[in-house]
């Protein structure tokens, strides 16, 4: 439910807090524009428009991260994780709570301090930058505790809110080469390592097998109920992010198109996403809870989900190349 939560409301945080607010990220104090086309410029700024070559690179960066942290995963290798994840946190909670703010309360971003280092800033900015700060050191000093997974879900799912405004995809060919790629990645590392290293290196990250037990930061965990063993279900960020861009984009392409919600994609790649992970789950206990590619499920239910609804409906070639021909910054690409 809190990756279904997290991927909805990431598609749909521009309506919440107000598009014209979208523009206000990391406190930032430029003056409100009165040209929306000067405004929607500073906005595309900001956000990256992954492309075919970036969802290859990924597969190779990925991969390549996976294994050093399969050989050398130790504590101190933990710990970088832990800051790294604490940094993204405290940026993604910033991020979320103060667009929140300035979405009900305008004249909240009027009052500002001048500091050392960080500049010009709002006090809104500022306290709300300390007060996720000192929620990240409690979650690492106490992240062994028995209720420190509700922080470390809290810190995830505010950096993934952010990720899923900043990173966008610009049609189904790229999102098709990305989660392709990411589902061939996922079904290697869970299911074809162990042929080759002599064990699972997804599932050995993820539990932390060399590092004293200690699992990395980059998931979500939920205690499983009535567990003696006092267990976790876990999903990885990317088995929510690579989803999420795609019904994003689902959402972006009904609201540019007028589609209305059973005549869009949204509603349908929402769903999909959902049976994906129910389909994980029922894979799991089929597998006597053996480590199960997300992926594996969630990509044939919502990419193709997607594939099938814009082939039925005659759309797909539009689907496909959408976006192509206007004009986007070269400068965004990634």
């Amino acid at each position: 439910m809190m990756a279904v939560g997290t991927v909805v409301t990431a598609s749909l945080w521009s309506e919440i807090t107000g598009s014209e607010n979208s523009d206000e990220r990391y406190n930032e104090l430029s003056p409100k524009e009165s040209d929306a086309a000067a405004a929607k410029q500073e906005e595309d700024k900001e956000i990256l428009h992954i492309n075919t070559k970036s969802a290859v690179v990924f597969v190779i960066t990925a991969s390549t991260f996976l294994l050093l942290l399969y050989f050398f995963m130790s504590s101190w290798f933990v710990w970088v994780l832990i800051v790294l994840f604490c940094i993204g946190g405290i940026e993604g909670m910033h991020n979320c709570i103060v667009s929140l703010v300035m979405s009900k309360c305008k004249g909240c971003q009027k009052k500002t301090v001048n500091l050392p280092l960080l500049g010009e800033m709002t006090i809104l900015s500022l306290v709300v930058l300390i007060c996720c700060l000192i929620f990240a050191v409690v979650w690492a000093a106490n992240r062994k505790a028995s209720y420190s997974w509700i922080g470390q879900d809290v810190l995830g799912i505010c950096m993934m809110l952010t990720v899923l405004q900043l990173a966008q995809l610009p049609n189904i060919k790229v999102a098709t080469v990305l989660l392709c790629c990411a589902f061939l990645y996922d079904i290697f590392w869970v299911f074809l390592s162990p042929y080759i290293f002599h064990d699972s290196v997804m599932i050995a990250v993820a539990r932390g097998d060399k590092s004293g037990g200690e699992s990395i930061p980059m998931l979500l965990r939920v205690p499983r109920i009535a567990d003696p063993y006092e267990g976790y279900n876990m999903i990885g960020f990317g088995d929510i992010l690579f989803p999420g861009l795609l019904v994003s984009f689902s959402f972006r392409f009904d609201k540019a198109n007028k589609k209305r919600i059973l005549n869009g994609y949204f509603l349908f790649l929402t769903i999909g996403y959902g049976l994906g992970l129910a389909f994980t789950y029922l894979g799991l206990y089929l597998m006597d809870g053996h480590g199960q590619p997300a992926l594996l499920y969630l990509v044939p239910c919502t990419l193709g989900t997607c594939v099938v609804l814009g082939w039925i409906r005659g759309e797909l070639k539009q689907l496909w190349s959408y976006g192509t021909s206007s004009e986007t910054p070269a400068a965004g690409e990634a």
